[in-house]
């Protein structure tokens, strides 16, 4: 049986989500409400 955590666009999706957040963590706190959780829910 195959897992979906062994398939190579899972792990490149981990660190893309990882790098969003990453990013978006550095914006300003005004942000914090709009822009920054529209793209974090939009990476998940």
């Amino acid at each position: 049986m195959h897992r979906f955590k062994d398939l190579e666009i899972w792990k490149k999706s981990r660190v893309f989500c990882t790098k969003i957040y990453d990013i978006t963590s550095r914006f300003p706190e005004s942000e914090k409400f709009g822009l920054i959780n529209q793209l974090r829910r939009a990476a998940v």
